[in-house]
Order: C-alpha cells, then structure tokens, then sequence
C-alpha cells in the first residue's frame, strides 16, 4: 500500500524531509539545470522538485490512486492528476524529462509503471528513478517514505530500465547522513566524505536513463535510427556544464 499524500506532505514540511529536498534538488540540478523549454513530468510525489525547473514548457505531477493528489499552484500549464499507474492518461511522445520519485517501491508493478513512463517519454526524452538504496539506513527507517516498498541496488534499476527498452546514462547517490534528527545538521559534510569511503551508505540512488534508439525523419522522408551515446556511470556528481548526472571519478 502506498503512503497516503497527508503522509508524504506531512514528512517533507518537516526537518528531515527538508533536507531530503534540498540534496536531491541539487542532484537535479547537476542533471537537468532547470529544463528549459521542455515538457516534464513527475510521476509519484513529485511536486517538492518541479517548481525548480522554472525554464520548462510544462509541469505536470502524475499522482497514483493509491497515494492521492495534492493541490499544487497552477501556474501557466502546471497542472496536477490522479492517475492510474497502470495506464497513465497521456499520450505518446509527449514528455521530454520524467522523473520518478516514491513511485517504485510501493508499486505493485514496477516493471509495468515503467513501461508506462517510457511510454509518455519523447523519443530523445530522458528520465531519472529516484528510489531507496537498498543498502542504505534511510531504507531501514518507517519513519521516512523511503522506509516501505521495496528498496532497490543500482543494478536492479539498471535492469528494471533496460526492460522497459531504455539505458543508462548516469547514475548518482545522496543522503549519506543517518535519518536520525542529531545527526542531520551533519548532512552536507557526510555528503562529501560519503562518497569517497562509505558509497554503501547513501539513502538514495538516482539513475537516469534514455533510449537505446531513436527515428530520425532525413530530408525526403527517410527515416534512420540514431543511437544514442551512452557515459561510464560513476557516482559523482556532475559540474554545471555536464548533462549527465554523474562524471568519473579520476583514478590516482
């Protein structure tokens, strides 16, 4: 069973869930910038990261059924819909960045929520899975939301993306610091030792993702498949005029 929109809204105005916000933003960031000029949509509870992308065309925050919707400022095209997860109500084609966070775990199917995200992806889209590390304490915390579900390891997601025809691009990890109140204020020097001695430990993976091809129509009316390059996928985040979300690390 989902957790309930109260509950989500209710930990994310709180100190932990503050923090959650705000690291994860600077994880997007890294990625996307503020998505200028595209369509985008959030599928899960998404609505505390959207309002970054002041740039994008669109908004639109997909909340499953069992979780419940939320009233968000509807400003211009921002909109916000119940959804049924398992036949989201948009057509084709029709976004250009889908991030899914506290979308995965509680699915009852996760491989066909996916394959309903790819679905509403443009054909040179590109999409971020926000999950809990299945070996990190946020996991083990009912507390916070990333404590139900099922909890997931980078190579399960990278599975669960290839399933639905995508692949990886970048990959990256946040909330190193424990999910206990005196250890927050801790949370950004944990963020830098983290990831250099205890990967293991970090709360929350994002991966990002494309597809392997796509159709590109050539004067005439031919149509070629185009590949699409893939990066090494290393857990450091990227500099501002990076797209992906994570670059090598430089071995001594």
């Amino acid at each position: 069973m989902r957790r309930s929109i109260e509950e989500l809204r209710t930990f994310y105005g709180e100190p932990a869930g503050a923090l959650v916000r705000r690291l994860l933003a600077r994880r997007l960031d890294d990625a996307w910038g503020e998505a200028i000029n595209s369509d985008v949509l959030g599928i899960g509870y998404a609505t505390p990261w959207l309002d970054a992308f002041v740039g994008a065309r669109r908004l639109v925050a997909a909340m499953p059924g069992g979780q419940g919707v939320e009233q968000w400022p509807a400003i211009g095209k921002n909109r916000t819909v119940l959804v049924n997860e398992h036949a989201l109500p948009f057509a084709a084609g029709s976004f250009d960045r889908v991030l899914m966070i506290h979308a995965l775990e509680e699915a009852d199917d996760a491989q066909g929520l996916m394959a309903e995200a790819v679905r509403a992806l443009a054909p040179a889209g590109r999409i971020i899975l926000v999950a809990a590390a299945r070996g990190g304490l946020w996991a083990r915390s009912e507390n916070t939301p990333f404590g139900h579900g099922r909890p997931f390891t980078r190579r399960q997601l990278e599975r669960l993306v290839r399933g639905a025809g995508l692949e990886p691009t970048a990959w990256s990890q946040t909330l190193y610091v424990p999910p206990w109140s005196p250890l927050l204020p801790l949370a950004d020097g944990l963020e830098q030792i983290g990831r250099h001695i205890m990967p293991g430990a970090a709360g929350v993976i994002l991966l990002e993702a494309t597809r392997r091809a796509y159709a590109q129509v050539r004067p005439g009316g031919a149509v070629a498949t185009v590949p699409v390059r893939t990066s090494t996928l290393h857990p450091q985040p990227a500099s501002r005029s990076h797209r992906d979300l994570a670059v090598p690390h430089k071995r001594p």
